[in-house]
């Protein structure tokens, strides 16, 4: 009877233990599956129409096309034989399983800042993704960087691997923040140039980086992308919804607001506005440099980006570019006024949507006009460039050629 008793408490114990166990595996994975949304990780790994975490996406660049790896726990094409310690190996310190240094297409010098146990819990939840056999072709890459064994030279000269410390002087939110945005959120990897061999620019001053198209402006100056004039809960809020009142994130940030930051929990998201609020504004000079105008030539392009914007754009736009509902007012609009002005030139030809978010679930769409040719395109530019109180240097035709 003795021995029963003790053979059933033994079990009730085993089993509570257990229970325990996979309560705690369950939540790292489910914690891992969030921080995985924040990394953007299935933006880069996986292909349209493909399978999660599969790989196959071709990234175009200017040292070639790269083709991301299949990361789902195949063993054989996938990372499945990959131990924790080699996942944080690659993470951290840039380096596969094999021992060769990684490529920086993936962001892993921001990747190193962020802690040992959310790296964990990401591999964790990685190995919960279901697995999928698919093996992808080689990078296509140029001469010298089609030569992996010199990114041993480029690690040593640019790469600084290290977690973040705590700033004791600051506020929780701010350090957390600043984990958030230089780690694994990795936003200075589109938002700052590239200087030479692929290296982030880390000047204060540096522009920002052109993204499939897209300029992506720097953060620290306000009348460009940084978010200083905001308040951090209307800051968190445009993070989270990608849309505040007569603005919205379009092109390549709509994909990151709808893939990974509409899914940050409001403690990240405060987090993230206060750092991104605290950044030391500086006034950076564009990388594209405008074509100067004739004063007659700028009074031509006035008159014919009138007539156009009369008949194609003042119906949600407002006759004196004050916007609608659903439409982004103009005047005292920096998407606009920017000096770089590829992005309002890319809204005008190509057309998109905002992200459809929780706080933006019936997103206004911008329709494509791409009947403008370049002289109209740069008409209707320079014509809301310069109206309505706007007073942004006019643009010609050759300055919106890709």
């Amino acid at each position: 009877m003795f021995r029963n008793r003790v053979f059933v408490l033994a079990s009730l114990t085993l089993a509570l233990v257990t229970g325990a166990a996979s309560a705690a595996d369950q939540a790292t994975v489910e914690r891992g599956e969030y921080l995985a949304r924040l990394g953007n990780c299935a933006g880069c790994h996986t292909a349209p129409g493909g399978a999660d975490y599969a790989g196959g996406l071709a990234l175009a660049s200017d040292y070639g096309t790269f083709v991301t790896p299949n990361i789902t726990a195949d063993p054989k094409t996938g990372i499945g034989d990959w131990s924790a310690d080699d996942f944080y190996a690659a993470m951290h310190d840039g380096e596969r399983a094999d021992g060769s240094p990684m490529y920086p297409a993936c962001p892993y010098p921001n990747y190193t800042h962020v802690p040992r146990d959310d790296i964990d819990a990401i591999y964790a939840y990685l190995r919960s993704v279901p697995a999928v056999e698919k093996r992808h072709g080689d990078h296509e890459l140029g001469f010298p960087y089609r030569y992996r064994s010199l990114l041993n030279v480029w690690q040593m000269l640019y790469f600084d691997a290290g977690e973040i410390e705590n700033a004791p002087d600051e506020s929780r939110d701010w350090n957390r923040g600043r984990e958030l945005v230089q780690g694994l959120g990795h936003c200075d990897a589109c938002h700052r140039a590239r200087a030479r061999l692929g290296a982030t620019d880390d000047a204060e001053d540096a522009p920002g980086a052109m993204i499939h198209g897209w300029y992506a402006p720097p953060l620290s100056d306000p009348d460009q992308a940084g978010l200083q004039h905001l308040d951090v809960a209307e800051t968190a809020a445009f993070l989270q919804s990608g849309k505040r009142e007569h603005a919205a994130m379009m092109g390549p940030m709509a994909d990151v607001v709808f893939e990974s930051l509409q899914y940050m929990d409001d403690d990240d998201a405060r987090a993230m506005a206060t750092y991104l609020k605290a950044i030391p504004t500086v006034s950076v000079e564009s990388p594209l440099r405008l074509i100067r105008m004739t004063d007659n030539g700028r009074r031509q392009a006035m008159t014919r980006g009138k007539e156009i914007y009369a008949d194609r754009c003042a119906g949600c736009h407002g006759d004196n570019g004050e916007g609608r509902e659903g439409a982004p007012a103009l005047a005292d609009n920096r998407v606009v006024t920017m000096d770089n002005p590829i992005n309002a030139a890319n809204m005008i030809r190509q057309g998109g949507f905002a992200a459809a978010t929780q706080g933006n679930p019936r997103p206004h769409g911008m329709p494509p006009f791409y009947d403008l040719d370049g002289r109209d395109l740069a008409a209707i530019m320079t014509y809301i460039r310069g109206s309505w109180g706007n007073d942004a240097a006019p643009v010609t035709a050759t300055n919106l050629q890709r």
